[in-house]
């Protein structure tokens, strides 16, 4: 007998004391040893009373959604068993911005990314978890991160002692625990959680003592005294910072962005990915698109000189607030339809048994919210109003819900990127839509550029104006610098590159009112897909090509059976010179302190701040597009 097998067999039999008959013969069949080696250690640490193995199997399935109500994580509505609440707890409901860290060797800080020496951070972590489950249930997930028998996908296992978590992520995720039987020649991602101490309201005790640490080298996640899923579920954001930096080493893009299908002549399907910061219109735009392929995440690669990408999910956790059933029929139906599975988090529960948030149209009766026992009216200390429904109040549903799902979800091979859009919230600069000049032009001055207002979805003062990169800053762990340099190579490796393009849906007038409306979007996209494929003619500006009314009053006319009149066109599309001018300094000042920044984007933005200036020159601080020459 050799070593491995003896080793095999010693960790197997370790594990046979925290667990049962049932669930050891589950581990047995697990291929990798190192694995079940890091499985032990952690069982070792935290020292739960039994661990549940999830498989594929049905039975497996149900047992984590009844033991999340048993458990008090989840409350059944009155409507739908499948329709369950959960509640994060007052001072636990977006991500941790100042305890999430990056885990470093010492010296090793990063621009712009909140870093921790990587040997102190595990000493912490270790203190943390010691124990933490004592008579606790550890739950063991094994998913896939993209589709099955795909070259773009990677594997995730999640450890943790919330079934709501787990049930949480056999929703959005492919669970592959055949994956791991099968093979032991694949890398995976490791995420351990614990919820810690729990209040009788089932939350979290020790806020003030919540960590997400993040090991990109050894690509594993951890995080302790926190429920918020953002903070918890392994494969939603946790990953998303192993998958870029795995992404960075290997020269392909792990991005924060959906991934859609607009419908064009005959039977054409373009597809973009969009990346948008939360509470930007993401969401909107990904269900207002012709077919959806992902609403959050895109794994994309070079294929054959071509951008390919894939969804890594299959589910949904998305803000609710605002969705109600005029301006988002089909998510809004999806969610109080009596047979989808929904866990809605940090709505309010009425005393009748009802799921309420902002946006449905009948008034909030008393119940229970993320705050505790809530009626209309009630106030916190300070003497503010308690809102019924948290402004960050999420749903996690099945992608397969939507009819408008992309019959290629599940291709390994992915579809073809003709356009990347990002879009923030800007009051005052960016017009509607714009496409760049081209893939540098735009992935300096509509990604690594992006700017936006701040939402409820991390903690902190809310509608300040803050620089977002790409709309992944709080997931990078490498600096905007070294993400864009990554950009720029992708880039350079495709023949035929996709065109980028810049969106803002919140431009306002003088009287702070918004200019456009949410089905709006539907025409941007449209017209973006005619530009992709070089089907309509475009005005040249100085930060890159915009509609043509005549092109954007048939859209309108077409696709929403609305007037859209020359003035607000031209209202939408002035490009704010001086604007523009003073987002070029503020972009050019934020990389300069950036040290591993690419020459490239400061050419970029001088060339940018050169057209400006001359525009200003010949039309002052601002110019209408009438005055402006086609492409």
């Amino acid at each position: 007998m050799d070593y491995t097998v003896k080793m095999r067999e010693k960790v197997l039999k370790a594990l046979s004391l925290y667990t049962d008959s049932v669930n050891m013969e589950k581990l047995v069949k697990i291929k990798q040893t190192t694995l079940l080696k890091w499985l032990l250690e952690v069982a070792e640490l935290t020292r739960p009373n039994k661990i549940f193995v999830v498989t594929n199997n049905s039975e497996d399935i149900a047992y984590i959604r009844r033991r999340a109500i048993e458990n008090g994580e989840e409350i059944q509505s009155k409507y739908n068993p499948l329709h369950v609440v959960h509640f994060d707890g007052p001072r636990d409901l977006a991500r941790d911005r100042e305890n999430t860290r990056i885990l470093v060797k010492r010296g090793g800080e990063v621009a712009m990314v909140n870093t921790k020496e990587r040997d102190e951070g595990l000493r912490e972590m270790l203190e943390l978890l010691d124990g933490v489950m004592k008579n606790k249930e550890m739950y063991i997930g094994f998913y896939c991160f993209g589709p099955r028998n795909s070259p773009y996908t990677l594997y995730g296992v999640q450890v943790t002692d919330s079934a709501y978590v787990i049930h949480s992520s056999n929703i959005l995720y492919r669970v592959c625990y055949d994956v791991f039987t099968e093979r032991d020649d694949i890398s995976y991602m490791r995420f351990l959680h614990s919820a810690s101490e729990r209040d009788q309201n089932g939350w979290s005790v020790n806020i003030h003592k919540r960590r997400i640490y993040i090991d990109v080298e050894d690509q594993v996640t951890y995080s302790v005294n926190t429920q918020y899923a953002g903070n918890t579920v392994g494969l939603k954001k946790l990953s998303l910072r192993l998958c870029i930096y795995r992404g960075y080493k290997e020269g392909w893009l792990c991005e924060h962005m959906f991934i859609i299908g607009v419908k064009g002549f005959g039977d054409r399907v373009t597809y973009f990915t969009g990346a948008f910061p939360a509470g930007c219109g993401k969401t909107s735009t990904a269900l207002i698109a012709d077919t959806v392929v992902g609403d959050d995440l895109a794994i994309i690669r070079n294929s054959n000189g071509e951008a390919r990408a894939v969804n890594p999910e299959v589910g949904m956790f998305g803000i609710v607030d605002d969705i109600n059933p005029i301006d988002d029929p089909e998510i809004y139906k999806i969610l109080t339809q009596r047979d989808t599975e929904v866990i809605f988090a940090n709505v309010l529960l009425t005393e009748d048994g009802e799921i309420w948030w902002n946006g449905k149209p009948t008034p909030p009766k008393p119940g229970i919210n993320y705050a505790g026992v809530w009626w209309p009216g009630k106030r916190n200390e300070k003497g503010d109003e308690i809102r019924p429904s948290h402004p960050n109040a999420r749903f996690t549903t099945s992608i397969f819900y939507l009819k408008k799902l992309d019959p290629r979800i599940n291709d390994p091979s992915g579809v073809l990127v003709k356009g990347m859009i990002f879009g923030g919230r800007d009051p005052d600069t960016w017009v509607p839509v714009e496409e760049a000049f081209d893939w540098d032009h735009g992935i300096v001055t509509k990604g690594a550029s992006l700017e936006s207002e701040r939402t409820t979805a991390v903690l902190g003062p809310f509608g300040t104006q803050e620089f977002n990169p790409y709309a992944i800053l709080d997931f990078l762990p490498i600096s905007p610098g070294a993400f864009t340099e990554l950009h720029f190579r992708f880039g350079e490796a495709l023949t035929n590159k996709p065109h980028i393009f810049g969106v803002n849906y919140f431009l306002r007038d003088e009287n702070g009112k918004y200019l456009t409306n949410k089905r709006d979007k539907y025409v941007w996209l449209k017209w973006m897909e005619l530009r992709a494929n070089r089907d309509v003619d475009a005005i040249e500006t100085p930060t890159g090509y915009i509609p043509l009314y005549t092109d954007l009053k048939k859209l309108f006319e077409k696709e929403l059976d609305k007037e859209f009149r020359e003035e607000l066109y031209e209202k939408l599309f002035t490009i704010r010179i001086a604007k523009h001018l003073e987002k070029t300094e503020r972009i050019w000042r934020i990389y300069s302190t950036i040290p591993d920044t690419p020459k490239k984007l400061f050419n970029i933005l001088i060339e940018q701040k050169k057209r400006l200036k001359d525009a200003e020159w010949h039309y002052g601080t601002a110019v209408s597009p009438f005055k402006l020459d086609r492409s």
